[in-house]
């Protein structure tokens, strides 16, 4: 595919200072560029890239001013970081639209109904009673299970699983691996030291505009929903446990664990590696730095917080710089015992 400087300008509404009909065929990093790339400048540690690239175009913010003679054409922006995150999912979309058609081996149930521009890919299959929106793209190996609903211009790539009768949203894309509705982990001791499985008779549901990484699960509800909200970012291996709820636009980052009934509040950033225990609360706008421990519900909007058990950072930045210091505090308190026990034996 080929696209102009003019029309990858319109597309971000941009300036452009040089030729406007050049061809660009790939995107690629500054530091890599060639003819027939676009790249961007976000950070100026990459400046010196600019004055020796022999990319086509390079996107730049608007207050960037080259202290050197370059030879890309430049596209100006508000913002050339947010500028060429969308160029790169305007590009995807045009990647994923070309896909079309039904491959074979491939099952679709009877009972099953879709939208129009359908992709499905080798070996996948579609239960009974599903309902596919259109534009919908599903890559080979995706088991879709029976009264699943899924939103126009939604992505399961390879291997996704979605189990029955969860319901997944518009403009979603979920990568290779992750597994939708698997029970939750219920089970009740007996008297004898043994386990009874407690039934997961729930539902999972995912909203508008989610983006689930490759390898993370969300478990079924054991009644009810645990329920991804619109906009919601999850990133690859992280583990949802049943009943949870996650607000708007909250972002996860990767080996990040939530046990069951937990509810995290809107607009959340929540780094790796984060633990929360159950039955509690997350208020909106919280962030939570990485490896931290959730024991208890945090109630005021827009903390943050560190460590394991979690505290406000702050506070717990102090305890790490002393905690540095413990070795030289214990010798300094080692010497005061001394000098104590001689002043002691002295009198």
């Amino acid at each position: 595919m080929e696209f102009t400087v003019q029309q990858i300008a319109h597309i971000l509404k941009g300036e452009i200072k040089g030729n406007s009909q050049i061809k660009i065929k790939n995107l690629a990093k500054i530091q890599e560029g060639k003819e027939g790339d676009i790249c961007f400048l976000s950070n100026l540690k990459y400046e010196n890239y600019l004055y020796t690239t022999t990319a086509s175009a390079v996107i730049v913010s608007k207050d960037f001013e080259p202290k050197k003679n370059y030879q890309p054409t430049l596209i100006i922006v508000e913002d050339a970081y947010t500028a060429f995150s969308v160029l790169l999912e305007e590009y995807v979309k045009i990647i994923n639209l070309l896909k079309i058609g039904i491959e074979q081996p491939s099952f679709i149930a009877p009972t099953c109904t879709y939208g129009e521009n359908l992709y499905l890919g080798a070996f996948a299959y579609l239960g009974n009673h599903t309902k596919i929106g259109k534009n919908v793209k599903i890559y080979p190996h995706v088991y879709i299970g029976d009264n699943v609903s899924i939103g126009d211009d939604t992505i399961l790539y390879s291997g996704v699983k979605v189990y029955a009768d969860c319901k997944i949203g518009r403009s979603c894309t979920i990568q290779s691996g992750a597994i939708i509705g698997s029970d939750g982990f219920g089970f009740a001791p007996q008297t004898d030291g043994t386990y009874k499985t407690i039934p997961q008779v729930g539902t999972v549901i995912i909203e508008d505009n989610v983006d689930i990484g490759a390898n993370t699960t969300i478990d079924r509800a054991t009644m009810g929903a645990t329920i991804i909200e619109n906009g919601v970012k999850l990133d690859n291996l992280i583990q949802i446990a049943h009943n949870v709820r996650i607000g708007k636009n909250t972002v996860i980052a990767s080996h990040t664990g939530i046990s069951g009934s937990t509810t995290i509040g809107e607009n959340c950033i929540i780094a790796g590696q984060v633990g929360f225990v159950g039955h509690i609360t997350v208020a909106n706008r919280t962030t939570i730095g990485a490896q931290s421990g959730i024991t208890n519900s945090i109630d005021k909007e827009g903390t943050t917080l560190l460590g394991s058990p979690a505290i406000d950072h702050r506070e717990q930045l102090k305890n790490y710089v002393i905690a540095r210091k413990l070795p030289e505090l214990k010798k300094r308190i080692d010497e005061l015992e001394k000098k104590i026990v001689t002043l002691q034996l002295s009198k």
